[in-house]
């Protein structure tokens, strides 16, 4: 089977994924859930969260049995690993300048993802600003990229992708008011040829499809589910339309 990013640089086909906070969930919302995944599937799960008191290995395993979907890590810190998982976001935080988030912690990191033998797909990570400190921002003690500054942010990219990076991911943070503004996203798809992620803020199929419109290969969607997982259903109509 292709690895998932083999997938994700198909860039004719539009994703979705799912950002599950093992906190945001008991046993009984998680089984509900699952419930949803399977009558409307996305493309990808992702586990993960800024700070955790369930482990995270209990959350992955749930969605593995339950589900087809490839589970990913999407860490929120060092601790944030395991070998369960079908791979991770190996996510470096380039719209910041704490050396711990953009190379630090993944050279610790390095030598149980390479036993672990799970799939590893490069990831610049940018926190743009909503108006608001989000968690990311608080927890990595960096600064957003201005909402209104397409310019940095693009430079930001573009930096992402001379580097090496295979994916970028636009993150407007958890809860965020309102979702990546469209015509950052555009100027950036642009200018980069990498698969664009874009997260944070996404509440309705109104919005994914711009994000999409714009130039996201795959929007996330986290909090909107944890109070209604039904929404589901909205997220992978919009891909569908598009994918038609």
């Amino acid at each position: 089977m292709r690895g998932f990013y083999e997938q994700l640089k198909d860039r004719s086909k539009k994703r979705v994924a799912l950002l599950v906070d093992p906190d945001g969930y008991d046993s009984k919302s998680l089984e509900e859930l699952i419930g949803f995944i399977n009558l409307y599937p996305p493309d990808l799960l992702l586990v993960g969260g800024s700070i955790l008191f369930k482990p995270i290995e209990i959350t992955i395993t749930t969605l593995k049995l339950g589900t087809k979907v490839p589970v990913f890590i999407f860490p929120g810190n060092l601790f944030q690993l395991s070998d369960r998982a079908d791979g991770i976001l190996f996510l470096s935080l380039i719209s910041g300048r704490n050396p711990e988030f953009l190379i630090g912690n993944h050279v610790l990191a390095a030598p149980h993802l390479g036993r672990s033998g799970i799939e590893v797909i490069p990831t610049g990570y940018m926190l743009i600003g909503n108006g608001h400190p989000s968690s990311v921002e608080y927890m990595s003690n960096t600064s957003p990229i201005p909402g209104d500054k397409a310019d940095i942010a693009v430079a930001t990219a573009m930096a992402g992708e001379m580097l090496g990076l295979k994916a970028l991911y636009l993150e407007a943070g958890s809860g965020a008011s309102h979702s990546v503004e469209p015509d950052m996203i555009g100027a950036i798809r642009k200018n980069i040829s990498l698969p664009l992620v874009v997260g944070g803020g996404i509440r309705s199929e109104l919005t994914a499809l711009e994000l999409f419109n714009a130039g996201a290969d795959m929007i996330v969607v986290g909090n909107a589910l944890e109070k209604d997982p039904g929404l589901i259903k909205d997220f992978c109509s919009a891909r569908d339309s598009l994918n038609k």
